[in-house]
């Protein structure tokens, strides 16, 4: 791996992809300190998670015709800078409104990053360092989520909430001095026009899918929840049907035609959507269920980002090893299996067994979080990257969304058939998600044995 000469990049990518993920969920912790901060209910606090998530989820659909015009690293180097610029706005924000401002302005500087940074890497990368590559970007997605709760808590309870986004100021200097240095810059040679109806549809559709999302984990009337999630999806089929017809489309979804691309896409959606949903269901059984305090429960669930980690180096061996299908049937057993035992859980389990268990399910979800990203590209041609990061961007960030309300809607399904006292609800809604991992194992059997073999073989 040391002669690999993409790791650089990829791993200031990886970087950068960090920053926006943990951005997303980490000021969930630090809410009733600025809700005092501010002199507003902590619930309304979610206004500013859900400004930062809403206009990621927007604007990721034009990234791709943004670095076509303007050149990856030009609007990767900008969107840092809009990023941290943004951060240090966050921290110095008097009011509620300001910060829910200056969140929006972060989620544009996000929304470039995710699919601008991907897209420089894998233009550089050959097919036989793809596996490498796709490692490097994975965590990311698999870390920040784990390390925010306890991130955010000791921020809040050892300095301030506004250290939370001050620490982005320095990694961001650094990481915009280096996009200029080291990321290419490539721009498509064809000049389109912006897509505008495609804009503004899929901009709708993400928008409302995302709100209603959230309000499902937030527990607002169903009648909200109703109409933002039917605003979604019918403009969702609108700018489905708008990209397929148009002749410079915002995205290409030829792509989907690449049988891997397709099935890592949807059935990769489903599993990503489960995955971000654990690290939101186990804070809330440790406190709610067991009594423990903020700290401990944030400091526990790091077992799962250990169990991330340890494997990280094996993982590219092992899908050199052993065919793309084998390892995504055998990470979707291993997931569900630890769905299920973490459903398990009690109070009165041995610390050490829960800490191993968490190790466990991070090896595995690693394992298929590089898997599924890793074949999603395997048989996509160069020409046809720019349409699929894009798509994948899109796609992994409303799997985020799709996490939370998977997650609240399996809690409050496990609190009417078990009650809120105890760990009954939750073990319910731990069997909830594990039926729809073991669902995802349908689209991965129809998978051929030899799918993506042109990159583990290269």
């Amino acid at each position: 791996m040391s002669g690999w000469p993409g790791r650089g990049l990829a791993l200031l990518v990886a970087g950068t992809f960090f920053m926006e993920n943990l951005d997303g969920t980490i000021i969930a912790t630090a809410a009733p300190r600025m809700a005092a901060s501010f002199q507003v209910p902590a619930v309304d606090i979610s206004a500013a998670m859900t400004a930062y998530l809403v206009t990621l989820a927007a604007g990721i659909p034009a990234s791709g015709w943004l670095a076509g015009r303007f050149g990856t690293r030009a609007v990767f180097g900008s969107a840092i800078l809009i990023f941290t610029v943004a951060s240090g706005l966050c921290a110095a924000s008097a009011t509620l409104p300001m910060l829910i401002g200056m969140r929006v302005l972060q989620g544009i500087g996000g929304a470039m990053m995710v699919p601008v940074g991907r897209l420089a890497v894998l233009r550089t990368t050959d097919k036989g360092d793809l596996i490498r590559a796709i490692a490097y970007l994975t965590w990311p997605g698999l870390i920040a989520p784990v390390l925010a709760p306890a991130v955010g808590g000791l921020f809040t309870q050892y300095t301030s909430w506004r250290w939370i986004f001050l620490v982005n100021l320095p990694l961001g200097a650094v990481a915009g001095l280096l996009a200029f240095r080291m990321v290419p810059s490539v721009r498509t040679e064809r000049d389109a026009p912006l897509d505008w109806a495609g804009f503004l549809l899929t901009g709708v559709s993400l928008a409302a899918l995302v709100i209603g999302m959230e309000q499902i984990g937030d527990g607002v009337g169903w009648a909200q929840v109703a109409v933002a999630l039917t605003v979604g999806v019918v403009t969702g089929v609108l700018a489905v049907r708008h990209l397929w017809r148009a002749a410079n489309p915002l995205m290409h979804l030829r792509t989907l035609r690449v049988h891997t691309y397709r099935v890592a896409s949807a059935s990769g959606t489903v599993y990503r959507a489960v995955i971000t949903a654990v690290p939101f269901l186990l804070p809330l059984l440790f406190q709610d269920a067991f009594g423990w305090g903020p700290i401990r429960s944030g400091l526990v669930v790091i077992a799962v980002f250990a169990g991330n980690v340890g494997i990280k180096p094996f993982t590219t061996p092992i899908m050199h090893r052993f065919a793309f299908r084998q390892v995504l049937l055998v990470s979707l057993a291993g997931g569900v299996a630890c769905l299920i035992a973490c459903g398990l859980l009690t109070a009165s389990t041995p610390l050490w067994v829960t800490l191993a268990l968490l190790f466990l399910s991070g090896v595995f979800r690693s394992v298929g979080f590089t898997a599924y990203n890793t074949v999603q590209f395997a048989d996509v041609d160069k020409a046809d990257l720019p349409g699929a990061t894009t798509l994948a961007a899109t796609t992994t960030q409303l799997a985020a969304g799709l996490g939370v309300a998977f997650g609240a809607l399996a809690l409050r399904s496990g609190m009417l058939v078990a009650g809120t006292a105890g760990t009954g609800a939750y073990l319910v809604a731990f069997l909830l998600l594990a039926a729809v991992l073991l669902a995802c194992a349908v689209d991965v059997v129809g998978l051929p044995v030899d799918a993506g073999e042109l990159v583990r073989r290269g």
